[in-house]
């Protein structure tokens, strides 16, 4: 079993290698103040090297004021299906963006209603927050259909793709 863990993670490595690359790429022909398309390159980049190996979206959710005046988090660029758009602070992206810390969700169906179930399929998800200037302007969230998809390996890799898309001063804790 170990053998098996070790292919998975040397292979995550390999995608997450690929995906900064390509995101490093597509990004070099942007202007650096440009966040929303470094934020589209890096759905972009993520949704080719990823999506094989069972991620069944990506995208960023950016903070936003309500007609009312209240925080809520709206959709920014996105991979490859619809998603709510907006939602409240209660669920996973919502924590991450308060708390600036990365959510690793083994399983959703173990958060009940703190979850923001966009495609019922989906069974895992990871949550980074992006900062720029002190403040968290975003965070990037990704799905999988299939229960323990994400780990500390997805972490460290996600911030490599964002460092190559040149969002690296915006990820906090690097």
């Amino acid at each position: 079993m170990a053998d098996a863990a070790g292919t998975l993670t040397t292979n995550r490595a390999r995608e997450y290698d690929a995906a900064a690359r390509d995101a490093a790429r597509r990004a070099s022909v942007l202007d650096a103040s440009d966040i929303t398309a470094r934020m589209r390159a890096t759905v972009d980049a993520l949704w080719t090297h990823l999506s094989p190996s069972g991620v069944s979206w990506v995208g960023f959710y950016l903070p936003a004021r309500d007609q009312n005046g209240q925080l809520e988090l709206i959709l920014g660029p996105s991979r490859d299906k619809p998603a709510c758009s907006p939602i409240g602070l209660h669920g996973v992206c919502g924590q991450s963006l308060v708390g600036r810390c990365v959510r690793i969700i083994r399983d959703v169906a173990d958060l009940g209603g703190a979850y923001v179930a966009c495609d019922p399929r989906d069974r895992s998800e990871i949550v980074i927050p992006v900062e720029q200037d002190g403040a968290c302007v975003a965070v990037l969230d990704l799905d999988s259909h299939e229960v323990g998809r994400f780990g500390e390996a997805d972490e460290v890799g996600l911030r490599q793709v964002l460092r190559a898309a040149g969002l690296s001063g915006a990820v906090r804790g690097e």
